[in-house]
């Protein structure tokens, strides 16, 4: 008998799989992205410390309070947030860590606008 998988715990095993292969620096933190239904998260890590350097999300009050919007374009700005505040840090490259989402949609746009705001992967 064939174990059906859910698409989350599949998600998780392709996420653990990418993780075995990159990781974040202080120099080159990892950019992380967790997408819900109605929100998306991003995050720069520093795998080596453990820590969170920078934080951004759908719920932030700068993008929360923004009229109706596509969760694409949501997404973007999200990015283009991450971005802004990572380099108030002096951080300007990342890693970037699609959390075993399809770099598809709402991951690709949270990317498009992390590069258009500056960083570099």
């Amino acid at each position: 008998m064939i174990k059906k998988i859910d698409k989350n715990a599949a998600r998780k095993v392709r996420h653990r799989r990418v993780r075995n292969k990159i990781s974040g620096t202080a120099e080159r933190p990892r950019l992380n992205v967790f997408r819900s239904l109605k929100h998306i998260y991003v995050q720069l890590i520093d795998d080596d410390m453990g820590h969170t350097l920078v934080s951004a999300s759908s719920l932030d009050p700068e993008i929360k309070n923004v009229s109706e919007e596509t969760k694409k374009e949501v997404a973007k700005m999200v990015g283009e947030l991450a971005a802004r505040r990572a380099l108030e840090k002096g951080i300007k490259e990342v890693v970037f860590d699609r959390g075993g989402y399809i770099y598809h949609g709402r991951v690709e746009e949270v990317a498009a606008g992390a590069r258009e705001a500056g960083l570099e992967f």
